[in-house]
């Protein structure tokens, strides 16, 4: 026999075994059963719980993240800005650029806003004027006013990715960013600086990008743009444009008052240092006309 042998239906005395009344039988198996079901619901809220982590859409959340952005910014109206352009160059040579930017925005969500660009110093840009009319899939349309031919010149589509007056900004830096001109994909979320940020791929739906993909960081607290690192066509890291120094206005829009381009191809930089923002300011879709451009001032 075994050290451990296995009791028959009796003691070892050979006396019968116990009787076990049946309500105890009964609450016994219901404890058991009640034990099993319980531990049962545990695993399935856990799977469950597993499950809504993992399926989570990352094209969906990329562009819930991008849609709330531009929610937020939406009601502006229209605005004026004045602000300083630095070029540096690689041996830290630095270069200074005055300029206005006025913008009208479009209600409709089948197009972009418009904006004009305005250079007031030095001297030899004076008067140097960019108008965009922002589009969702189809080309924007630019115009450049060059006041030392007296003529207005248009932006071919397939150039948009320029350099704008010699900055490290290209001209498709400069219209705006409708939300329908991407694709968006959410990467992760992850802390950028003091803030904790929302990482979303952009990827370009409309022609004759410069880029192939944009990554972007958004703060969760107010989705503000706090920096975008752009790809070349061929996927290499191109550029980086970091934003800082934002102020809210009209107790609702946000406008950060300092941006810098960080071109790692040329190892040459740009900063815009916005002085002034005036919201509001009652602009038409006259000041934006192509005739507009001669009237410069």
């Amino acid at each position: 026999m075994s050290p451990v042998a296995c009791p028959k239906s009796g003691n070892s005395n050979g006396a019968p075994p116990p009787v076990v009344p049946k309500s105890r039988a009964r609450q016994k198996k219901r404890g058991l059963k009640h034990r099993h079901f319980s531990l049962l619901g545990l695993v399935i809220s856990a799977l469950l719980s597993i499950a809504t982590v993992a399926s989570e859409d990352p094209v969906s959340k990329g562009e819930a993240v991008a849609r709330e952005a531009d929610r937020r910014d939406f009601g502006y109206g229209d605005t004026k800005a004045i602000l300083v352009m630095v070029l540096e160059d690689r041996r830290g040579k630095k270069r200074e650029r005055r300029l206005r930017i006025s913008t009208l925005e479009v209600a409709d969500e089948n197009e972009g806003d418009k904006s004009l660009v305005i250079f007031d110093e030095p001297r030899d840009i004076k008067g140097t004027a960019l108008l965009s009319y922002a589009h969702i899939l189809e080309p924007d349309d630019q115009w450049l006013f060059l006041p030392a031919l007296k003529r207005v010149k248009r932006i071919s589509s397939v150039n948009k990715s320029g350099s704008f007056v010699g900055s490290e900004f290209a001209y498709e830096d400069i219209t705006g960013q409708e939300f329908g001109k991407y694709s968006y994909l959410w990467l992760r979320d992850e802390s950028c600086g003091d803030l904790q940020c929302f990482v979303v791929e952009r990827r370009p739906r409309y022609e004759n990008s410069g880029y192939s993909k944009l990554i972007t960081w958004y703060d969760r607290n107010e989705y503000r743009v706090q920096r975008v690192d752009y790809y070349d066509r061929d996927g290499e890291l191109l550029k980086t444009l970091t934003l800082a120094g934002y102020r809210q206005y009209e107790g609702r829009f946000w406008r950060a008052h300092e941006l810098v381009m960080d071109n790692f191809r040329t190892g040459k930089m740009t900063r815009l240092r916005y002085e002034r923002y005036e919201f509001r300011t009652g602009l038409t879709e006259r000041d934006f006309s192509q005739g507009s451009l001669k009237r410069v001032r």
